[in-house]
Order: C-alpha cells, then sequence, then structure tokens
C-alpha cells in the first residue's frame, strides 16, 4: 500500500467512525407493548369460550313435558269410548245424468224463417222453438184436397150404378156379371178416395210440422242454425239441444261387496237414500234416493252402476257435473266407537311375523296403559271428528289414549292431560321415579333434615 492510499484512508477514518448506526430504543419498547396486548387478548379469548362452554354444556332446568318426562310420566290425551247411532256409507264418485236429452230437429225440409227461443232459458214442454215456412206444404194440400174431391165424385157415381144394377138383376133386365164387375169398380174409387185423404192428412201433419215445438221441459242450449237456412230432416246437427232439469239423475257405482246389503232391501221396496256433493266434497247440492241398480256387474272395476233420482227444486245439479255420492246402506245402534286417532296399527300385541293389526292404548284407573287388539269397522263423522267403529276388544265407558302414543309400551305410567278434548288435572309425580330418589315415609322437609346431619 504506498504512501497516498495510507493518508486517505485515515483522513476518511473519523467520517466512517461518525456514520455508524446506533441501537433503536423505542423500536425496541414498541415490540415489547405489542407482546403484552397479544397475550392479553389470548387470555381473554380463552376465558370467553370456557365460560360459553360450560354454559351450553350446563344441564337446563326441566319445564313442561321434559320435566313430567323426567319426573316419569309421559303426558296424553284420552278420549272415552262411547255407543253411537253409526251410519254405513258408501261413498263414490258419480255423475250428473239428465231424465232427458233432446236434440231438437225438424222432421221436414225448408226453408227456416223464425227462432223463438232464447239461448239458455228454460222452456216448457209445448213452447214454440222455431218456425218452417209451411207455404209450400198448402200448395200440396190444395192439390191432394183437388184429387180427394174428384175421386169422392167417381165413388158417389160408382155406388149409383151399383145400386141401379143390383135392381135390373133381381129383374133378369141385366146380366149378373155386369153387377158383379160394378162392385169391384165401387172398390177401387174407394181405395183412391182414401189414398186421396191420407195425402191431405200427410200435408195438413208437414204443415203442423212446420211449427216446432219443445218436447219436453227443460234448458235449452245455444242455437245451433240460424234463421234463413235451409233445414234438412235427416240432418245430424239439429236446432238446439234440451235437457231435462226437474227431476235430474246421478249415476255412480258401487263396490260389488256392498251389493248383499242393498239388493234384498230394495227387493223389499226399501228406499236407499243418497246425499251429493260438490266435486269438492264441500257443499252438499241434494238428498235424493235410489230408483236403479245396473243388472250386471262391470267385471274389470267389480263394481256396479247405480242411479239415485233428485228433484233439483234449486238447479243445483248441472248435467255432466262430477259429484260425489254419499250412499245410506244402513245405520249401526248402540255401535262401539272411539277417535280414530286412538287406532295404531303395527306390531304391538302380535306375534312375530302376523302382518300388522289395529290395536289401542287403554289407560286403566291406575293411569297404566295397556296394549289391546281391537277389530274395527265402519269410519264416520262426528261433531267434525273422524269416528272408527269397534267391533270387538273394547267396551263402553274405557279410556284410550288419542294423543301421545309415539313412546307409549304397556305398563307405563301416564299422565292424562286432556279427557274428550276437555283439560284435566295433572297426575303427581309417582314414587322411585327415575328423576328423584324419596324415602318412603319420609317428607321433603325431613328428608332435608336428615341430609344435614
Amino acid at each position: 500500500m504506498d504512501e497516498r492510499t495510507r493518508k486517505s484512508d485515515e483522513e476518511l477514518a473519523p467520517n466512517l467512525r461518525r456514520t455508524t448506526p446506533q441501537p433503536d430504543v423505542r423500536g425496541r419498547t414498541f415490540s415489547k407493548t405489542r407482546i403484552v396486548v397479544g397475550l392479553i387478548i389470548v387470555v381473554l379469548l380463552g376465558l370467553g369460550v370456557y365460560q360459553i362452554g360450560r354454559w351450553v354444556l350446563a344441564p337446563q332446568p326441566a319445564t313442561g313435558r321434559r320435566a313430567q318426562l323426567q319426573a316419569g310420566l309421559q303426558s296424553v290425551g284420552a278420549a272415552t269410548v262411547t255407543l253411537n247411532s253409526v251410519p254405513v256409507v258408501v261413498n263414490a264418485l258419480g255423475t250428473v245424468t239428465p231424465i232427458a236429452t233432446v236434440t231438437v230437429q225438424s222432421q221436414i225440409s225448408g226453408y227456416m224463417t223464425k227462432v223463438n227461443f232464447t239461448e239458455g232459458l228454460l222452456v216448457q214442454k209445448g213452447d214454440p222453438i222455431a218456425q218452417i215456412d209451411q207455404r209450400p206444404y198448402e200448395v200440396l194440400k190444395a192439390q191432394y184436397e183437388g184429387q180427394l174431391a174428384h175421386d169422392q165424385g167417381l165413388l158417389s157415381q160408382a155406388q149409383m150404378d151399383l145400386k141401379r144394377y143390383q135392381t135390373l138383376a133381381e129383374q133378369n133386365s141385366i146380366a149378373k156379371q155386369q153387377a158383379e164387375d160394378q162392385v169391384f169398380i165401387v172398390q177401387q174409387y174407394e181405395g183412391s178416395v182414401k189414398q186421396d185423404q191420407g195425402l191431405v192428412d200427410a200435408q195438413i201433419l208437414n204443415i203442423a210440422y212446420c211449427n216446432i215445438t219443445s218436447p219436453v221441459t227443460g234448458r235449452i242450449g245455444l242455437r245451433l242454425i240460424d234463421p234463413g237456412n235451409y233445414v234438412q230432416s235427416d240432418s245430424a246437427t239439429g236446432l238446439a239441444v234440451i235437457t231435462q232439469l226437474q227431476p235430474i239423475t246421478v249415476i255412480f257405482s258401487i263396490p260389488e261387496d256392498d251389493l248383499p246389503d242393498v239388493i234384498p232391501q230394495m227387493n223389499s221396496g226399501a228406499k236407499f237414500q243418497v246425499t251429493a256433493f260438490d266435486r269438492a266434497n264441500v257443499k252438499q247440492l241434494g238428498v235424493g234416493d235410489v230408483i236403479a241398480v245396473d243388472s250386471q256387474i262391470d267385471t274389470t272395476t267389480g263394481t256396479v252402476r247405480v242411479r239415485a233420482q233428485f228433484e233439483n227444486t234449486d238447479y243445483a245439479f248441472f248435467p255432466n257435473q262430477f259429484v260425489n255420492a254419499r250412499l245410506l246402506v244402513k245405520t249401526l245402534q248402540n255401535a262401539v266407537s272411539v277417535p280414530s286417532a286412538a287406532i295404531q296399527l303395527g306390531s304391538p300385541g302380535t306375534t312375530p311375523g302376523s302382518p300388522p293389526a289395529p290395536y289401542v292404548y287403554v289407560i286403566d284407573s291406575n293411569s297404566k296403559v295397556d296394549v289391546r287388539q281391537v277389530m274395527t269397522g265402519p269410519t264416520f263423522i262426528a261433531s267434525n271428528n273422524s269416528m272408527t267403529t269397534i267391533t270387538s276388544g273394547l267396551s263402553q265407558g274405557e279410556r284410550v289414549v288419542t294423543d301421545g302414543a309415539d313412546r307409549l309400551r304397556a305398563g307405563l305410567t301416564v299422565n292424562v292431560t286432556t279427557i274428550d278434548g276437555k283439560a284435566v288435572q295433572p297426575a303427581a309425580t309417582p314414587p322411585n321415579g327415575p328423576g328423584e330418589k324419596r324415602n318412603r315415609g319420609q317428607s321433603p322437609g325431613q328428608r332435608s333434615g336428615n341430609g344435614s346431619q
């Protein structure tokens, strides 16, 4: 290293010493503060999580149904087995079918000159419907009347000749053959007169047919042909359709299994009442009687058609309307019945492998339940509640469970909260329940005192 370089380094050394960085004391203090704050936040979060966990895992006080379950009682609703008059009803879907549906047609051909009805209104039997031009038929009538008068004159002349010939034949003035031939001539003229009279009567009938009238009483539909059209006697369209509305019938089908209850009563002259409701099965349309049962069973459905007649005074029935028909087959007197909600279907009380059978939970006087199999019958509606008849297994006055039967078992003591829809006082907690251990013969105060000793 030369002399010049060494001197340069010695001159720069003081400057280098002055520019050396010194440690930052404030930055070091700020970093420690951040660490302490972070530790405090972590500790607070941990305490919060711990407290929340204790609150969640802590047992909640038992209230309502849960308290009753902890006390060993399950709340149920019950109903009393009663006797009722039960109508046996067959429900079926029917169609409103008029007794008469007539398509009004012209029996002659001609121009329609006038329409005498208003579409959609009621018409009486014999009311004018339409008018056909009758002038051509009047002309034909006059022509046939003239032919009739001509043949009647010839007949009168032949009859006079016959009398004269018969007189002369008796006097042997003419041959008997001439008198006999005159008899046949009279018969020929008589036939001509009858033929002419028939032609005249036919034209009289055609003139009457020109005035088209209603054949039945009912509601007339829309007009199918307008005035001015040439009407054909063989037209398939017709002028209008008239439907009889009073009385009216409903045709519905019932299962063939119900025929043994229906046919004997009909043969004895009994009447079956049928109540018809609208398609939604809400509004009652009317009450009628069965008037006919079909002559054979439909093998594809296993049903037979039945016709019931209704007066339809308020025109509630409309042709081809779908209705719900309820046929009253018979009425069961003093039938054992329970709410349908009490009927259970499953395995309790049945042998393994057997099909599910209906059963109920019966409550005895000690509020214990027992499983009992029953035989069910028809269902019916009473006070807006669905009821089911019991043919065997229950008797009047017994109580059955209608609500809360999902976790019941035989021998379990229950708390009956409602009977027949009315609230009752809850039962006392039985001794030795799972929620509390009690010593028989000691009051709660005595047990507390013993515990403090």
